[in-house]
């Protein structure tokens, strides 16, 4: 079992930024990790995965080139660097594992969970 706390969220105007950081209770080198978000009203959303290496990222149209997703695997911490944020990045951010190597953007694909932190990006 791996268990996630995020945070960091917050309060943010448009143009601003933040930096979410989810701590985990145990990664292993091969453990995939993600973020996702949703907004209210919405379905859950894939922004950012990171392969079990560190090498290899994904993102969302939507957040690429803003958003940048990092592990550091000997302190168990994964970050999601968020720069020129929008009001349509208004969220529930949440940091997601999956017990393989590869990254992917399917929200079924990974078995762990975090509670999420709130992102509010006000105009």
């Amino acid at each position: 079992q791996v268990h996630l706390v995020e945070s960091g969220g917050g309060l943010v105007q448009a143009g601003g930024s933040l930096t979410l950081s989810c701590a985990a209770s145990r990664f292993g080198i091969s453990s995939a990790i993600g973020w996702f978000r949703q907004a209210p009203g919405k379905g859950r959303e894939f922004v950012a995965g990171l392969n079990g290496g560190g090498g290899s990222t994904l993102y969302a149209d939507s957040v690429k080139g803003r958003f940048t997703i990092s592990r550091d695997n000997m302190k168990n911490t994964v970050h999601l660097q968020l720069n020129t944020l929008k009001p349509e990045d208004t969220a529930v951010y949440y940091c997601a594992a999956r017990q393989t190597y590869a990254s992917s953007g399917v929200l079924r694909d990974y078995d762990y969970w975090g509670q999420g932190t709130q992102v509010t990006v006000s105009s």
